[in-house]
């Protein structure tokens, strides 16, 4: 019988976002987020141990963002991970305009309210995550019509689809895990979108198109600051490129860098301790 690790993770103080965003830099399989404390689920086939989630808490401790924490762990017999996750994800609405669903919540939506049905299972981007508002707080402002777009770090499909809904022509999402890609096929076809929204398996040297109009990254600071150059290298003359999974002490450092490769601040945004970037790219 297989099994899986099931830690919980007490934070003072809790700030679910905020935990949720770093943990998910692990190779983890999923999350289950209570009022007062996190559900970490690692199948036995993944490789983070115990000492890493231990070191990323001490770390967060030491950079002041939590007082302390607490780690209770047990090994249990493999379960139905979808069954789980269904009784705690919900509906969010985003901004007045984008709602984000799961398939099996009902939800009947307002005058012009753009729905996306997303199934997270265990792929980043339910939406609720504020890097995630953040960044389709900017698509809704940003997308004009007729974009070709480039969601780097895909997850769950939530940003190319929303992209697409919002009237952007085509997206094209990479994701380098296996997960992420299956899922994101399945939330594709949930919205209809097939011809619309191509979901790869890869990483951003292996896209091959370099015409694209609007780039989405909502990925962790190092994995930014590696891909900078594969980035410039895919823009038509003019484009548009939206950062986020960056916390606000990152913003220094991820705006000297791609200014020092020509990219240009064009706007950003804040919620809670994150971030969102918007680089505009002339040559």
């Amino acid at each position: 019988m297989k099994t899986y690790k099931e830690i919980k993770i007490k934070t003072e103080p809790f700030d679910v976002d905020l935990l949720s965003g770093f943990l998910w830099q692990l190779d983890i399989d999923g999350i289950n987020e209570f009022d007062d404390y996190l559900l970490v689920f690692i199948s036995e086939n993944k490789s983070v141990s115990l000492e890493e989630i231990n070191l990323l808490m001490e770390k967060l401790v030491e950079d002041k963002f939590i007082n302390s924490f607490d780690i209770e762990f047990q090994t249990l017999e493999e379960k139905n991970w979808n069954e789980e996750y269904e009784k705690n994800v919900k509906v969010v609405e985003v901004t007045e305009k984008i709602v984000i669903k799961p398939s099996f919540k009902e939800y009947n939506p307002k005058p012009n309210q753009l729905v996306i049905t997303i199934d997270p299972k265990m792929s980043f981007g339910t939406g609720d995550h504020a890097t995630t508002k953040l960044i389709l707080s900017h698509l809704e402002k940003i997308v004009k019509g007729n974009e070709f777009v480039l969601d780097v770090g895909s997850g769950t499909g939530i940003l190319g689809i929303t992209a697409v809904k919002l009237g952007a022509a085509k997206a094209i999402c990479i994701d380098n895990d296996e997960w992420c890609y299956l899922n994101g096929n399945e939330n594709v076809k949930m919205n209809e979108l097939n011809e619309k929204v191509d979901v790869r398996l890869c990483e951003i040297k292996d896209v091959e198109e370099k015409d694209f109009d609007l780039i989405l990254a909502n990925i962790n600071k190092p994995i930014l600051i590696n891909i900078v150059d594969d980035l410039k290298i895919k823009f038509k003359k003019e484009g548009t490129l939206i950062l986020s999974g960056l916390l606000n002490i990152d913003e220094i450092d991820i705006i000297s860098l791609y200014e020092s490769k020509g990219f240009v601040l064009n706007d950003k945004s804040q919620l809670e301790e994150w971030i969102a970037l918007v680089f505009k790219t002339n040559s």
